[in-house]
């Protein structure tokens, strides 16, 4: 029998969609990533779909913070 994921962590799983808005790129990039692998951003599959956490999206983003130097 499935069982639905715990209702706290949905509202912490996006879509491709909306991860690919806060992201600032197509969806159609995620999907290139997750293909090829060139980039490195977890995702997870649940019932066919893909969906990411926002705190691997907000990781994502701290990771390529770049500061200026002059």
């Amino acid at each position: 029998m499935k069982h639905p994921p715990a209702a706290h962590i949905l509202p912490h799983l996006v879509g491709p969609e909306e991860a690919a808005r806060i992201l600032g790129v197509k969806p159609g990039t995620l999907q290139v990533w997750r293909s090829t692998g060139r980039v490195n951003l977890p995702y997870v599959k649940i019932g066919g779909k893909v969906k990411y956490r926002l705190s691997d999206l907000e990781r994502f983003i701290e990771n390529r913070l770049c500061q200026h130097t002059s």
